[in-house]
């Protein structure tokens, strides 16, 4: 392994050189943005949501709510990836401004706890609802070792094809992110168009029989499911060396995709809720298809089992391309195993990157398979770990300003830096909630964090006092 080198971005962070080809434009950037939202979360987070909430005023409240924090983060981190155009994404932010042993420690949780853990998690959702259009078609399911198999070819057919170059790659965000589009766009359509939901449904309740601490609770938990649903906006920073005029593309295919996704979501929503009564949606984890059942009958079952087959599958995808680039750009800078760091020397890919992350989340798959209620399990999980690391990639955006007063920031925050401070303050209420709602995951997923720290400290500083 490596030895750190606390100053290996200083310096050269700024520049846009780089060894990797940078083949994806703004359509393919914005495509990435799209793909790596819309995956699982549209179809599996609104009955959570629902059944902690328990009325439509605070449902949608939750969804809003969930739209304009990831906004105004999208505002920070637009003025961070036209400054640092590199690669790696919060991983490049937090080592510049922190040093190191944070960034380890942040890319050390991602890659054993959440990262993976989505990648896997997602992957079982493709084969359980490949599994759902099989029971549909033929009248039973197939058995749970091959949801298993299924779920692990998925992830290892789109290693691969991440394998030989991004531009592959990149066509292939192209091609699921519309599929995403027209999915979503079609249970809006088909939903509003049957005539056969409710305008009632969007009343009954509107709101609680009472305000309670019960109530901040509820909507503070709930929240962890809508912001899992926007999750996944900030990918196409993962891929900063390989997107064409990044100081203009990336900032702009953030807010495009973010836009776009939260017109998709509030369209989905509303299907929902005029198809389907309040406590049907609670009582569901797969809304979408109970809501295409009410709207076009057996038929839709088919329909949205499709839907999810595909947004899921291009989601993978899309997660397997930029989340390697972070474990790539740690082992550069010798943080994390040293054949992480290497770049195949004709496809310009992080090939052994993408190989161990593959490997990892195939193991995670063995774990999350078995688990009861392994969805809303994984989000609490990592939850709490991510938010702190969140805050504190959104708070560089402070500490760049005081280090670095005249550098070129081709994008500004807005209204800087009550915008800044005003996200923080709604991430650490949002934290807070979290570790009491989710106390026994939360703290799981802190200690899991807490052994990169022993690492570290006892593995990587011995081998640099020792070179020394």
């Amino acid at each position: 392994m490596n030895t750190p080198n606390d100053n290996c971005c200083s310096g050269n962070i700024f520049s846009e050189e780089t060894q990797m080809r940078r083949d994806l434009g703004l359509v393919e950037a914005v495509s990435i943005v799209i793909g790596r939202i819309i995956g699982s979360g549209i179809f599996r987070t609104p009955g959570p949501i629902m059944a902690l909430v328990g009325c439509t005023g605070l449902f949608g409240f939750v969804w809003v709510i969930g739209g304009i924090i990831t906004i105004f983060g999208a505002v920070c981190y637009a003025e961070l990836v036209a400054m640092m155009p590199k690669s790696g994404g919060p991983y490049v932010y937090l080592k510049e401004a922190y040093g190191p042993l944070v960034a380890f420690l942040r890319g050390w949780a991602m890659f054993f706890v959440s990262e993976t853990g989505a990648i896997a998690a997602v992957s079982l959702v493709f084969a359980e609802y490949l599994n759902a259009l099989y029971t549909i078609i033929n009248g039973e399911p197939f058995s749970q070792i091959y949801v298993l198999v299924i779920a692990l070819s998925a992830i290892w057919v789109l290693t691969a094809i991440n394998l030989f170059g991004v531009f592959l790659s990149g066509m292939f965000q192209n091609i699921f992110s519309s599929i995403k589009i027209i999915a979503v766009s079609s249970i809006v359509v088909a939903g509003f168009a049957s005539q056969k939901g409710s305008a009632g449904n969007f009343l009954n309740p509107l709101w609680p029989g009472d305000f309670s601490w019960g109530t901040l609770l509820a909507v503070g938990a709930a929240m962890r499911y809508s912001f899992f649903a926007f999750s996944g906006w900030e990918g196409a920073t993962y891929v900063a060396e390989e997107v064409k005029n990044p100081r203009k593309n990336l900032p702009l295919s953030l807010f495009l995709g973010i836009a776009g996704v939260m017109v998709l979501y509030a369209g989905a929503n509303g299907s929902y809720l005029y198809l389907l009564p309040a406590e049907k949606i609670a009582s569901s984890k797969w809304v979408a298809t109970e809501a295409m059942n009410v709207a076009i009958g057996s038929a839709g079952g088919i329909l949205i089992s499709s839907a999810v087959m595909l947004n899921t599958f291009g989601n993978v995808s899309t997660q397997i391309l930029c989340k390697a680039r972070t474990w790539q750009a740690m082992a550069k800078d010798g943080l994390f195993f040293r054949f992480m760091a290497d770049i195949h020397p004709r496809y310009k890919t992080p090939n052994h990157s993408l190989i161990a992350q593959g490997a990892w989340a195939s193991a995670l798959i063995f774990f999350a398979a078995f688990a009861e209620s392994s969805y809303e399990a994984i989000i609490d999980f990592f939850t709490a770990t991510g938010t702190i690391f969140n805050i504190m990639t959104l708070a560089t955006v402070i500490i760049f300003r005081k280090r670095f007063p005249g550098m070129e920031r081709p994008y500004r925050a807005w209204l800087y830096p009550w915008s800044v401070i005003i996200v923080i303050i709604l991430y650490a209420v949002y934290l807070a909630v979290t570790l009491i709602t989710a106390f026994v995951p939360s703290m799981l997923g802190l200690l899991l964090t807490s052994t990169g720290f022993i690492y570290y400290k006892w593995i990587i500083a011995n081998h640099e006092n020792h070179v020394r």
